[in-house]
């Protein structure tokens, strides 16, 4: 399990936030992109700042499987994380990769715990620049697990997060 780091979600996922997240993942509905990078970038300006001399933020988004990307029209997270970027001033660092594994939704935390066992990897081509607050960015926590994979995949490459930033959660 990885080294505890505060995890933030912007909304549940019910509603109308389910429906403008999904026409975006899974409808190829682009133009909701920078609507969700608007309310990412919020987000991420309301996350503790650590003063007015902290190092920039640097955006690390979960990785979509390969095949879902393409089904998606893209990686919709790394979309959303770069257009919350260029509203900040934060880096984007597509430093982990997902190789195989089957859709999670309707599995269980186990199930998704083994899912992602040996395929979620750090892309050391997309290491987040050294001195930047990293925050790994989701579009839904559902278990946690992903997010925990996440952290401890940059972790065990010598990258500290400092916090998992979600538009949306299922609790």
């Amino acid at each position: 399990m990885a080294a505890l780091v505060p995890a933030y979600a912007l909304a549940r996922y019910t509603g109308a936030a389910r429906r403008i997240l999904i026409a975006c993942k899974e409808r190829r509905r682009r133009d909701v992109a920078p609507f969700l990078g608007r309310v990412l970038a919020a987000g991420l300006t309301a996350l503790p700042s650590g003063g007015p001399r902290a190092s920039p933020w640097c955006l690390v988004p979960a990785p979509s499987r390969r095949i879902a990307s393409r089904v998606r029209g893209g990686p919709h997270v790394q979309r959303i994380a770069t257009e919350a970027a260029r509203l900040t001033g934060a880096y984007v660092a597509p430093a982990l990769v997902l190789k195989g594994g089957r859709d999670a939704v309707g599995l269980s935390r186990a199930e998704r715990t083994a899912n992602l066992e040996g395929r979620l990897r750090f892309a050391a081509a997309g290491r987040p620049p050294p001195g930047t607050r990293v925050v790994v960015v989701d579009d839904v926590i559902t278990t946690g697990v992903t997010s925990a994979a996440c952290v401890t995949a940059l972790k065990n490459a010598g990258v500290p997060v400092v916090a998992v930033l979600a538009l949306l959660a299922t609790v």
